[in-house]
């Protein structure tokens, strides 16, 4: 009895294990069911938009194709209209020359025979029935000739307008590069007196020099160095200069557009401040100190323009002392704007 209870137990046991394999087996097959369903809606979905897609651009094919057929169309049409105006501007041309031709023959046989008088009196109807239509013929050749005299006429016209447009063009131009040129040499005079007073007031310093169209002055006569501050005793040199300046500026005639150009220049070594990242700051803050203290001796601020070039325009490539103390500068030109 024992025995039994204990095959009967296992065999219950048994069963649970079952059902609960066949159960996962047909979840499992219910999902993977499911996702497939879902999977052909969204698949369907977007067949369904591309078969949109597809038909739009069939109907904006096919919009194009009659509308290119229309254009074609009216191009034939055109130029069938223009052929039968031609061919019927030459059959009334033909007319009119086979009915004069006709006229002139009647014309010939007045003095035949009195038969052929006769004759001719018969046909005299028909003769002035064809003179009316040789006259409207001429007229109407006329008319299209008056037409296309007055297009030639107005294509005339026009090519005259143009040449004429082109020579005024070209005449203001010569005349304005006569005029930039006359500004130029005035410029170029007044530039000339300029430098003449300054090498007067400079004499033969050496640190402040005329080398070309250019003014120099050496860095140290104005700033201390890695400074854009002007010394003191910097003063009196810019004064004579501005002095200088304001002489010439009254000489020079409104309309020549001059400025005072101010460039700064260091040496290649670098600077690394707070104040100063760069050389190029350094050159662009020297020359707009030296600005704004001809301003405030008098020079009009539109008359002066502040540049900067670093340490990339330099005088002497060298590396010596002597070389960085010539590439440390300021220079002035009497310029145009």
């Amino acid at each position: 009895m024992a025995s039994s209870r204990g095959r009967t137990h296992r065999s219950i046991n048994v069963w649970p294990g079952y059902v609960d394999a066949l159960a996962t087996l047909l979840l499992s097959v219910v999902f993977l069911l499911t996702i497939f369903v879902v999977g052909q809606f969204f698949l369907s979905q977007e067949l369904t938009g591309r078969d949109e897609v597809l038909n739009r651009l069939n109907r904006q094919i096919a919009d194009l194709t009659d509308l290119l057929a229309l254009e074609r169309s009216n191009r034939r049409t055109q130029e069938e209209t223009a052929a039968s105006l031609k061919n019927s501007l030459e059959r009334a041309e033909s007319d009119r020359d086979r009915l004069q031709a006709l006229n002139d023959a009647a014309q010939a046989a007045k003095g035949q025979s009195s038969e052929v008088d006769k004759q001719l009196e018969a046909e005299r109807g028909a003769t002035a029935r064809a003179q009316n239509q040789i006259d409207v013929l001429n007229e109407q050749i006329r008319a299209m000739r008056r037409q296309l005299a007055a297009l030639e006429d107005a294509l005339s016209a026009s090519e005259k307008r143009d040449k004429e447009s082109q020579a005024r063009i070209a005449d203001l131009g010569s005349r304005l590069n006569v005029a930039l040129a006359q500004r130029v040499q005035e410029l170029a005079r007044y530039r000339s007196d300029f430098f003449g007073r300054l090498r007067q007031i400079i004499g033969s310093r050496s640190d402040i020099r005329i080398v070309g169209d250019r003014f120099v002055l050496q860095s140290e006569v104005l700033f201390p160095a890695g400074s854009a501050s002007l010394k003191p005793e910097a003063g009196p040199e810019i004064d004579r200069i501005a002095s200088a300046i304001l002489d010439i500026s009254k000489e020079i005639p409104a309309d020549i557009p001059w400025v005072l150009r101010v460039d700064g220049h260091t040496d290649s070594r670098p600077i690394q401040s707070a104040q100063f990242p760069s050389n190029w700051s350094l050159s662009a803050a020297r020359a707009i100190a030296v600005v704004q203290y001809l301003r405030g001796k008098g020079i009009p601020p539109q008359r002066m323009l502040a540049g900067a070039f670093g340490e990339f325009q330099p005088l002497d490539t060298g590396t010596t002392e002597e070389a960085y103390a010539k590439n440390r500068r300021i220079e002035m030109k009497l310029t145009e704007r």
